[in-house]
């Protein structure tokens, strides 16, 4: 009986702990429960034990699985998680393929939105294509204390800011909604005037048009975008990229390099940009290995005739005048689909802003010109009403030329800074959407080999702070 009471004790005081870390005391509910499995032992847990047969050994089965799924959901709710690299957004510093451990602790987890979800799964049960999680409860956004805060170019990992909306249909689930529904709108007016030549006013009238345009395509071809639903901030996709700004910073790109409150910041080591090509000879595989080429650059080149490069890697390729025939930096050009998409800033992917990154108990002073930067923070992500009257912005029904922040805010880009959906185009991160830190990469595969040759064994455990 002694054991028993030690072990008791010492559970107790490690969830009692617990509780005070993340500042619950509803979970004090549970502490009778662990006093009668260790001391008391009124209700029989394991009332399958008595039993013979085949129940015994289904519900050994049952009782390890739940118990497997419930440590999984409390670890990867407070702790860690796993973390795939997709795409090749943070290429060459991270690599389609890696694998990473998360840390949940150095920002500080979240205390979850939605609670009620399926372990191991995001939003989606990959079976049945349904949702996985239940809206119902649904709790405010609160933070529990980390070891630290993200600092400037941390790879972050965080739930995607504008995966709010999207359609349903699987083709087109995947892309960003309000990008989808401004290509739509344009595409109906053909012969768009050039906002320029128009009033903030006539601009705004101008670009909203455009949108509710093409979302009224979209809501009205549901046979083949699917219905319009919406997500919660914790159950929106994982994201990771580089932060390179933080809040209350000015930042500006010019000529491809980030400017915060004026000074340039370090360029990552691995920093990709997309160069025109054209080949004498195809690459080797040595030469692809050596110069980090995946088959994914070689069907950019194909197919659009440019591809991803580090600085490394195109001077290289300049000296080896008997294979490349010439190479010149793809030139920037004036994209439509630049954040913010209903603003007429007259920014490009490699010239930016500048654009002050909100930051929390921190004001903005309002006007029409930059409200389209700050339209989206403070009526989706803070939850406001926000309009526009008479030339006049009214929020919550007030009219006012100031915002006061309640969330901190930060500018998320990629390595591979011309293949890469990032700020540039859908604009801030609020800080209830940071996920956690990645620690080391854990396995590391390439998906342009198989067997042993394609496993990157130089990359397994390699620290993540280390990749700058």
């Amino acid at each position: 009986m002694k054991v028993q009471w030690l072990k008791f004790c010492a559970v107790l005081v490690c969830y009692l702990l617990f509780l005070l870390w993340v500042k619950s005391w509803w979970g004090l509910l549970v502490v009778p429960f662990i006093y009668d499995v260790y001391i008391t032992k009124k209700i029989k847990w394991q009332w399958w034990k008595d039993s013979e047969g085949p129940v015994r050994w289904v519900m050994s089965w049952v009782d390890a699985l739940v118990f497997a799924l419930v440590a999984v959901y409390f670890i990867n709710l407070f702790f860690f998680q796993n973390y795939v690299i997709p795409s090749s957004s943070l290429e060459k510093s991270l690599l389609t393929g890696d694998y990473l451990f998360v840390s949940k602790v150095s920002y500080g987890p979240r205390i979850p939105q939605t609670p009620l979800t399926m372990p191991l799964t995001q939003h989606t049960l990959p079976l049945f294509e349904c949702k996985s999680y239940i809206e119902w409860p649904h709790w405010d956004y609160r933070r529990v204390k980390g070891l630290g805060k993200v600092q400037l170019n941390d790879i972050v990992v965080f739930n995607y800011p504008a995966g709010d909306t999207l359609c349903s249909a699987p083709q087109y689930a995947p892309q960003d909604f309000y990008r989808l529904c401004y290509e739509i709108g344009y595409s109906q007016y053909p012969q768009r005037p050039n906002p320029d030549s128009l009033t903030l006013a006539q601009q705004q009238l101008y670009f909203y048009t455009i949108y509710q345009t093409g979302r009224m395509i979209v809501e009205q071809n549901k046979q083949e975008f699917g219905s319009i639903i919406t997500r919660p901030a914790d159950r929106r996709e994982n994201y990771v990229k580089r932060c390179v700004g933080l809040p209350g910073q000015t930042l500006q790109i010019k000529n491809r390099i980030v400017y915060l409150d004026g000074k340039p910041n370090k360029e990552p080591d691995n920093v990709q940009y997309t160069y025109r090509l054209k080949l004498r000879q195809r690459f080797t595989d040595d030469m692809m290995a050596e110069l980090g080429i995946s088959m994914e650059d070689l069907t950019s080149l194909n197919t659009l005739g440019y591809m991803p490069l580090t600085n490394r890697a195109a001077a290289e390729l300049r000296k080896r005048t008997d294979i490349v025939e010439s190479i010149t930096l793809n030139e920037d050009a004036e994209d439509w689909d630049i954040y913010p998409l209903n603003g007429n800033m007259h920014w490009t992917r490699d010239n930016y802003g500048p654009v002050w990154i909100p930051a929390k108990g921190k004001s903005v002073k309002l006007t029409l010109e930059n409200l389209p930067v700050y339209e989206r923070p403070i009526r989706t992500y803070e939850g406001n009403q926000l309009e526009v009257r008479d030339g006049k912005i009214y929020i919550n029904g007030k009219l006012a030329d100031s915002y006061t922040f309640k969330m901190d805010y930060y500018w998320m880009q990629g390595d591979n800074r011309h293949n890469s959906l990032d700020s540039r185009y859908w604009g801030f991160v609020p800080e209830d959407h940071i996920v956690g830190k990645p620690i080391f990469i854990w396995w590391s595969s390439d998906p342009d080999r198989h067997g042993l040759s394609g496993i990157r064994w130089n990359r397994l455990f390699r620290i993540v702070d280390n990749i700058k």
